[in-house]
């Protein structure tokens, strides 16, 4: 689909609108004015939101006025043509018709129709960063009131000024490193956070019109900007009334990022680790039918066998029930739909961040989704699994509701390589169908405070040459400035750790160590197309604290020496665990010395527990 330089509707869509109008324009109000079900951008006016609007017959005691026309008389005197004999006139006195009007007040009952809203609810600021929708209104003088369902929940009725109208909010900053090998390209809708229409519905991007204004850069039909040459542009983001821009900027150096993959793994004496299949796995996982009404009301405890073969060397235990969904039933489209598939979290002293897209959406090499941000303060283990559903009372619900945050619809690659600091939460949006490309890796800051992206940086890592690239598919941020990522050389059956580090917008790239082993076989390999097979990596994390790495296949946890601080061996293998959960790890996160875990179907979040120091 052509996006760029389009302001067009399709005659369908006219035809919609044109539908709506006749029906708010038509004097029965009483019904609601149904629509499709879509996603509400909240804007930064704050109206009530009522829990009903109903048009309602009521009796009400009217004043009316009537005049009459009243008849009476009047004497009046009057001279008489004759005069007296002493020359005086005479007078008589008779009597005159008038008519005068007289207005008379009365009182009648009368039925009429009003407006009466419900009980108050809350302030729609309430709502500011959660995931609201609608699929229908009711028009009161004039204005639009739309029922909205947060989070899921079905809550009441709001002005659809408490939306967000006519606004475009893009990232303000996007820098790419030159890459001359670059086949693809940054993909200009990568920097939208949202875009509505005149009711504060979100637009989806195909329909935003964008432009690049550059004498070095251009904008391809599909809505590419190439990064092989250097430049700068403006980008112009178009809907309607709503208009943002967006400034690109293509870094000089094209030798940024090349650095060399020289570090001699260390050797491991591992037997042969075997693990079912990622086709076996994406069975388990798509047989789940857990419902918000499917409440989970005890934990999960599973015990480890590790390298020695204890069967008690670590455990892990339920400390978080995620909420089952976070989207209004019959969201069926991915910008609307807030699943509770997480693929990646990442802690922060109590924040927690998970990536959430779709089953099946991780593949896909524009893989979109939500994160969704949790105070874990005002977590409780169980209840929060009820969110999307009536079961909670609103008081109680609206108290959850407050330490969620759900991001903007937003591109999240495959999902696992998420990071957060105090106050950014970072995600490195790779498509883990990429055969180790030489094209740029995109890195995305989300701000804390608004779930919406402020900043886009891409950058590459090359051995030597851009024939011999690294792209990461697992990464952990362990600053504002630095990742820690991880490599599978299928090839030469190794992991290699690089550090990346980022200086203003430049990013410079270092092997920090390597494990001379594949750690673990089975399936096919979708990644590097070897001859052997191994699982995919589904988590990855530095615990800083004990200077070790945490890599999860399937339901195995492996512990290797990072070296960063001293304090171990890079590379070296230092345990593994096999959890016997049946379920695979979805994500990794690490904070101050405590390690937690995700596993989906139910979706919960694990603290291990025991494991060796």
């Amino acid at each position: 689909m052509r996006r760029f330089a389009l302001g067009m509707m399709t005659s369908a869509a006219l035809m919609v609108g044109l539908a709506s109008q006749v029906q708010a324009s038509s004097k029965d109000y009483s019904k609601s004015t149904k629509t499709d079900l879509v996603t509400k951008i909240m804007g930064n006016k704050s109206y009530q939101v009522y829990s009903s609007l109903k048009l309602e017959e009521v009796t009400k005691k009217v004043k009316t006025k009537t005049k009459e026309k009243k008849k009476y008389t009047v004497k009046k005197r009057v001279a008489v043509k004759k005069k007296s004999k002493k020359g005086k006139t005479k007078y008589k006195t008779v009597k005159q018709v008038k008519y005068k009007w007289v207005t008379k007040t009365a009182y009648k009952n009368v039925k009429k129709k009003e407006w009466k809203f419900g009980k108050k609810l809350t302030a729609s600021a309430d709502f500011r960063y959660a995931h609201v929708q609608s699929k229908s209104y009711k028009v009161k003088g004039g204005k639009r009131y739309y029922y909205i369902y947060v989070d899921g929940r079905p809550v009441g009725y709001v002005n659809e000024k408490a939306f967000a109208l006519s606004k475009a909010n893009v990232v303000s900053q996007v820098s790419l490193v030159n890459n001359p090998s670059d086949s693809v390209g940054f993909n200009a809708e990568d920097a939208i956070n949202y875009v509505t229409d005149q009711h504060g519905s979100l637009v989806d991007n195909d329909s935003v019109e964008i432009s690049c204004k550059s004498a070095e850069l251009n904008i391809s039909d599909t809505g590419y900007v190439s990064s092989r040459k250097a430049g700068t542009a403006v980008l112009t983001f178009k809907y309607g009334k709503a208009k943002a821009t967006s400034k690109l900027t293509v870094r000089g150096d094209a030798k940024e990022g090349i650095s060399s993959a020289d570090v001699t793994p260390v050797k491991t004496d591992l037997p042969e680790i075997k693990t079912w299949s990622a086709s076996d796995g994406d069975s388990l996982s798509s047989s789940s039918t857990i419902t918000s009404e499917d409440a989970v009301s005890s934990s999960h405890k599973y015990w480890a066998t590790n390298m020695s073969g204890d069967a008690k060397g670590a455990d892990i235990e339920t400390i978080f029930y995620h909420p089952a969904v976070l989207s209004a039933p019959g969201s069926s489209n991915l910008e609307a739909k807030v699943s509770s598939a997480v693929q990646g979290i990442d802690f922060y002293d109590n924040d927690l961040v998970t990536s959430n897209l779709d089953l099946g959406q991780a593949d896909n090499r524009e893989a979109r989704g939500h994160m969704v941000y949790y105070n874990m303060r005002g977590v409780k283990k169980y209840n929060w699994q009820l969110i999307p559903s009536k079961m909670l009372s609103f008081n109680t619900w609206l108290s959850y509701i407050k330490n969620i945050k759900v991001s903007p619809y937003m591109k999240l690659g495959h999902g696992q390589s998420v990071g957060s600091t105090k106050k950014y939460v970072y995600v490195l949006a790779n498509w883990n169908r990429s055969n180790n490309w030489s094209n740029s890796q995109e890195l995305i800051r989300v701000k804390k405070s608004t779930m919406e992206i402020d900043k886009i940086w891409t950058f590459k890592v090359w051995n030597g040459s851009a024939k011999y690239p690294r792209i990461f598919l697992n990464a952990d941020v362990i600053d504002d400035n630095t990742l820690l990522a991880l490599f599978h050389n299928a090839s030469k059956h190794r992991y290699e750790y690089w550090k990346i580090s980022r200086n203003g917008d430049s990013f410079k790239a270092k092997e920090v160590g390597a494990t001379g082993s594949d750690l673990i076989r089975t399936g096919s390999d979708r990644i590097s197309n070897s001859a052997e097979v191994h699982p995919e990596v589904q988590g990855f994390v530095w615990d800083s604290a004990y200077d070790v790495y945490y890599i999860a296949f399937n339901d195995y946890l492996f512990k290797i020496g990072a070296g960063l601080d001293g304090g171990t061996e890079a590379g070296k293998l230092l345990n593994y665990y096999s959890f016997h959960t049946g379920r695979e790890f979805e994500g990794l996160g690490s904070y101050k010395g405590e390690l937690y875990v995700n596993l989906n179907h139910p979706t919960e979040t694990l603290k291990v527990n025991h494991i060796t120091k």
